[in-house]
């Protein structure tokens, strides 16, 4: 099972280099009220380790944990 694992986070892994190498790209990013200009490339690192942490806390019980101290307070 860890060997299977292991080959599908690599195989994920490395089909966003492919796809992160292969846009490079400059785009502009509305972010509130900036524009900023980058390179696809970036955008698209920023917004894989923003999904892999968001991942990573939901995937962790944060949230779970945060819900059950706000039941023992209401209990």
């Amino acid at each position: 099972m860890v060997k299977v694992r292991i080959i599908l986070v690599s195989l994920v892994l490395i089909g966003s280099l492919i796809v992160i190498l292969q846009n490079t790209q400059v785009v502009d990013t509305r972010l509130l009220f900036m524009t900023i200009s980058m390179p696809r490339a970036l955008l698209l690192i920023i917004t894989f380790v923003a999904g892999f942490v968001t991942g990573t806390l939901f995937g962790s019980g944060f949230l779970k944990r945060s819900g059950k101290q706000s039941a023992k307070d209401k209990g």
